[in-house]
């Protein structure tokens, strides 16, 4: 009886100091992960001759923000990072070097590295089926027929992920779908495009200081 009695104090001790390890383990992922901490990723593809081009909007955007908000990009694993600080949150801004096709390898790499949710992370995008300069705001939705996105979902297991989605149009011949997408803007179409960028970098911002609802309603629109 009276070992009976030991062993049982022993299992509750035990038991005890199970509770409390794992308590501590999950109050010590709580303080890793930053709730001010958010990842902008604009999608692109690398190299000099995609510079300028419409399936980039999305380095452009990330590249105005840090212009605005004085980051410096730095050449990281899968992509350039530049940090910058709006409102008291820091905003990771990301270029993924992986090409647009396998951007979610990237994207799931820096959410990772960084224990930034999903929810926190903006995805900014080329969309063909929308008008030159019309933005879409949305917390999740279907890959559309974009490669970028497709993989994104592949690699994150889900369509759940904040993305921006900017209209590039679809001013192409059947078959020059490609040349269009990797075609350099018209002279006629910057001053939308650069407008469109602007109000995008607001966009993104808005992001990380309003609730989805009201993020959206400021957002969504044309430029």
């Amino acid at each position: 009886m009276i070992f009976a009695l030991k062993l049982t104090k022993h299992h509750m001790s035990i038991s005890s100091f199970r509770s409390w390890f794992t308590g501590l383990w999950h109050r010590e992922e709580a303080i890793q992960h930053d709730p001010m901490k958010y990842i902008i990723a604009g999608l692109g593809n690398i190299g000099a001759k995609y510079d300028g081009t419409r399936h980039n909007i999305g380095f452009d955007v990330v590249d105005h923000l840090a212009e605005q908000y004085s980051g410096v990009w730095k050449s990281e694993s899968l992509g350039s990072i530049a940090q910058i600080k709006y409102k008291g949150r820091t905003l990771l801004l990301l270029k993924p070097s992986t090409y647009m096709n396998r951007s979610g390898k990237s994207i799931r790499y820096w959410l990772q590295k960084h224990k930034v949710p999903v929810e926190k992370c903006l995805v900014i995008v080329d969309d063909l089926n929308l008008d030159l300069g019309v933005r879409r705001l949305r917390a999740k939705g279907s890959d559309g027929g974009h490669n970028g996105l497709k993989d994104i979902q592949e690699q994150l297991g889900s369509s759940a992920y904040p993305r921006l989605r900017l209209g590039i149009g679809s001013d192409y011949r059947k078959g020059q779908q490609v040349d269009f997408v990797l075609g350099e803007w018209e002279s006629d179409e910057r001053a939308d495009v650069d407008a469109m960028i602007t109000a995008a970098a607001k966009c993104s911002l808005d992001f990380c200081t309003m609730d989805y609802k009201h993020a959206m309603n400021a957002c969504n629109g044309r430029s």
